[in-house]
């Protein structure tokens, strides 16, 4: 197997279990409500922001041998620089507050999921970063663009209300395949830290959506953290 089919195969578990998590498999019906779309584009918003300062840490402390992949980052950067503006931007559109959701703290699993994967950058090995790349683009790849058409459709929103969506359900194809020639340059030691770095996101990620859900059902985001993580 290449290196991107090892992260792919040893991710697999984790993978599978965010993508069963209902609140995606009800947005692929458009089965969501409008407080749970605003819910989640506060979350989007809230691990989005740090996108690029997550990329800017992870350069900074990239060894010189991977000076390529240093590279890499510049033209990431460059294309996901101002992204959590769209997503304010969907929710003025849908509906919402966007003041106030950027102000309202990040439920746990969003604020752990960023949290992780800095640690990891600055105190473990700086190249696991890319395992969140796998989890945020490989999950946006197989949902947004369907998932963005059934909201659209079933919460009767206009266009300016799913950019987000839309966007990176496309983008993110391109990047997907520019990811998996990265992956497939890494060597043993590195691929390790993707992978671990990988399973911990998809957990977290999945533990996020179900959060919205519990919170939205008026429940305690924070009870799906301990399902997430066993």
């Amino acid at each position: 197997m290449t290196p991107y089919q090892q992260l792919q195969h040893a991710t697999r578990e984790e993978r599978d279990w965010l993508l069963s998590t209902p609140l995606l498999t009800r947005a692929l019906a458009g089965r969501v409500s409008r407080d749970e779309y605003l819910a989640f584009l506060g979350q989007a918003y809230h691990h989005v922001r740090f996108t690029v300062p997550l990329m800017m840490a992870c350069g900074a402390r990239l060894p010189e041998r991977l000076e390529w992949l240093r590279g890499a980052l510049v033209e990431y950067i460059e294309e996901e620089h101002g992204h959590e503006q769209w997503i304010l931007d969907d929710i003025r559109a849908a509906g919402g507050d966007a003041a106030a959701a950027a102000a309202r703290p990040a439920d746990p699993a969003t604020r752990l999921m960023v949290a992780a994967v800095r640690d990891e950058i600055e105190h473990g090995h700086p190249v696991g970063f890319f395992g969140m790349v796998q989890v945020l683009e490989g999950t946006s790849t197989a949902l947004a663009t369907q998932a963005a058409e059934r909201l659209q459709a079933s919460l009767d929103l206009p266009d300016d209300a799913v950019r987000y969506l839309t966007s990176h359900g496309s983008l993110d194809i391109g990047h997907l395949a520019f990811f998996e020639g990265l992956v497939n340059r890494l060597e043993a030691d590195d691929l390790a830290a993707v992978i671990d770095t990988a399973k911990l996101v998809y957990r977290l990620y999945g533990a996020m959506f179900r959060g919205v859900e519990t919170r939205c059902a008026g429940g305690n985001a924070t009870r799906e953290l301990s399902d997430a993580l066993v």
